[in-house]
């Protein structure tokens, strides 16, 4: 199978400016004719956030707004209503745009071990400091996920869905680095091992596809989330040092795809197409890659998610990501 009938040259990370579902369906379908995404529209308030909308997802586990974030409690409430209510909103206009649509389609969620972080328990603190409770929450999570996607598939038949995880607090939970509810401490490293089992069971929900894993975040472990069993690995361009270039290398002679975030997230002046990925050839030189293998391994896409952008900044934005991807194919040398 052609690498690209499982991606796709350029999508969305997730997020989109505004508050209208069918307006960013709209926006998400049209962009992008062969690798749309469900949008996601975090100015709508919580539950649309991403934590929230992830929270919404769990099983057996809820979650609601308290003014230091979000807490786990014992039963729904309003907050985990309104949380499933906007992700009904949403698949409803994506449905309503991707009729007879035959590819890849993206749908995103919040990774165990960012989501860990970010929950706290009734004491305050972050579910990141209870081994029992992350392996709760992960259970939990990779039940949740296995609905949505059956879900998602019920409407949208003929899409070949790829699950996204964003974790962009994993670096942080790797190195010790996530804080305390004191704010004075942090929370210790998780063992790599432990982190790695969690993230393959709960990419374990979609066997049948690829999942890809997004952090904008400094220092993605690549080769921990290929041995995860990521297929695929999204990243903002940017934040590349030359200690990622080693594992970029070995993640794309594995075959493993990379989704290189390469167009500001945030309203700027847009180089020519061309430009925005000329980074990405000259890495492509320097590690010695054969120049045919550009367009079967990159995926173009936004730096991080387009919440924080002037609605037409986005759809010129998703727009500019097409053209990119296709002056990589167009001309990958």
């Amino acid at each position: 199978m052609n690498a690209n009938t499982v991606f796709g040259a350029a999508t969305g990370v997730g997020s989109l400016p505004g508050t209208d579902a069918r307006e960013a369906a709209k926006t998400a379908t049209g962009s992008f004719e062969d690798f749309p995404f469900l949008p996601e529209l975090p100015a709508r308030g919580p539950g649309a956030d991403m934590i929230g909308r992830t929270a919404g997802l769990l099983v057996e586990l809820y979650a609601r707004v308290e003014p230091s974030g979000w807490r786990l409690g014992d039963r729904p409430g309003r907050d985990t209503r309104r949380a499933r209510s906007w992700l009904g909103e949403d698949l409803d206009a994506l449905e309503e745009f991707t009729q007879e649509y035959e590819g890849p389609l993206k749908v995103q969620a919040v990774g165990p071990w960012t989501l860990a972080a970010a929950l706290e328990l009734r004491n305050g603190e972050s579910a990141l400091s209870d081994p029992g409770a992350c392996r709760d929450l992960a259970a939990s999570l990779a039940e949740g996920l296995r609905l949505h996607l059956a879900e998602v598939r019920a409407r949208i038949p003929g899409a070949r869905l790829v699950l996204q995880l964003d974790e962009p607090a994993l670096t942080a939970v790797l190195r010790g680095q996530v804080r305390t509810a004191s704010g004075y401490r942090t929370h210790r490293a998780v063992d790599r091992q432990l982190v790695e089992a969690t993230l393959r069971e709960v990419m374990g929900v979609h066997a049948d596809g690829p999942v890809a894993v997004h952090s904008c975040a400094p220092d993605v472990p690549f080769a921990l989330l290929r041995r995860a069993g990521a297929a695929a690995v999204s990243f903002d361009f940017s934040l590349l040092t030359e200690r990622d270039e080693d594992a970029i290398g070995e993640a794309v002679e594995g075959g493993t795809r990379l989704f290189v975030g390469v167009v500001p997230g945030t309203d700027a002046a847009l180089s020519d197409p061309a430009g925005s990925v000329m980074g990405v050839r000259t890495l492509w030189r320097r590690l010695g890659l054969r120049p045919g293998l550009l367009a079967e391994s990159v995926t173009v896409t936004p730096s991080c998610g387009l919440a924080g952008a002037s609605p037409g900044y986005a759809r010129q934005a998703l727009a500019h990501c097409v053209r990119a991807a296709r002056s990589l194919a167009d001309n990958p040398e």
